[in-house]
């Protein structure tokens, strides 16, 4: 069976993630205390104990997220799962930087390091209030490119995420993501509503944020991942640190082309199998909106480990 390695991004965030892993597993645990001792402060707290308003901001979600996927990875290799047991890895948005930690281009302390920049440059990109972001549900990508296109009237309208066939996100200046949602609603999408997020992600708008984590990329060691990367920008996959830390910074301003990315898995590489690592379970329904072949698999506690070793062994 061949099988894929998937990493969440925004929005899969729940206080207390990770906890169960981190007290089950002591390499859990260290990813947690690595990433706490990157940033300079206790992460790891807001994460288990904090508010939600407060994991939910960009800066922290970002570095929280990726340190509650490689605590769940650590805790599965400490089982005799390898990451070289995937034969691609990816992620939604900064799921690609928790992706490269997973496959060793990366190191987590500076994964932790560059999402918390990428946090806060995305967050100071546009004054609150300027931008927003809204799903369209029910329209193909085609159609949503339409709606983007003839909403932004010299504004910034974008497709942001292309998530599944029947799920695209906009992102752009308010005012014209309004316009695209009652666009969208006129075009027969069965729903389109704003999305409660703090800035306009993956548009042009963040092109501020590109230009910081140009430099920040510009200064951090990557090296060739130990399993290709399918890359968000690309919808390909690549093992070039060049490339990938070009498509990085691309990918702040670029579309998440996450409908591409799993078709090409499955059709290009003969994944049957993907393993959704960390919290959430929201790729794992995308992925089953996209080619119903796949078999989706949840890694987020000990019993998720638990299970998994009992199907494989099985």
């Amino acid at each position: 069976m061949s099988r894929a390695f998937v990493f969440p991004g925004q929005g899969a965030q729940t206080i207390g993630m990770g906890r169960a892993l981190a007290e089950a597993y002591p390499a859990a645990k260290a990813v947690f205390d690595e990433v706490d001792e990157a940033l300079g402060e206790k992460l790891s707290a807001l994460i288990w104990e904090g508010e939600i308003e407060a994991l939910t901001l960009t800066q922290n979600a970002q570095p929280a997220l990726m340190a509650t996927s490689l605590a769940a990875l650590r805790a599965l290799e400490a089982e005799g799962v390898k990451i070289t047991d995937a034969k691609l890895v990816a992620g939604h948005s900064l799921g690609e930087y928790s992706a490269l930690a997973a496959a060793g281009a990366l190191s987590v302390a500076d994964t932790a390091r560059l999402l918390r920049i990428r946090g806060k440059a995305m967050q100071e990109a546009v004054p609150v209030g300027v931008g927003a972001m809204a799903a369209l549900l029910g329209l193909d990508f085609a159609t949503a490119q339409t709606v983007a296109a003839e909403a932004a009237q010299g504004d910034v309208c974008q497709a942001a995420n292309d998530n599944d066939p029947s799920q695209v996100v906009v992102s752009g200046h308010k005012e014209a993501v309004e316009r695209a949602v009652e666009l969208a609603k006129a075009a027969g999408a069965k729903r389109a509503m704003l999305l409660p997020v703090s800035a306009p992600f993956h548009c042009a708008l963040m092109a501020p944020a590109a230009d910081v984590m140009a430099e920040a990329l510009a200064s951090v060691e990557i090296n060739a991942p130990a399993v290709p990367l399918v890359a968000n920008v690309s919808a390909e996959a690549l093992s070039d640190p060049v490339m990938i830390r070009a498509l990085l910074v691309e990918q702040v301003t670029g579309s998440v082309r996450w409908r591409e990315s799993v078709l090409y898995m499955g059709e290009t590489h003969g994944i049957s199998e993907i393993w959704e690592i960390g919290a959430g379970k929201a790729l794992s329904g995308m992925v089953r909106r996209i080619n119903k072949d796949i078999a989706c698999r949840n890694i987020g506690t000990p019993e998720d480990i638990a299970g998994a070793l009992e199907a494989l062994n099985g």
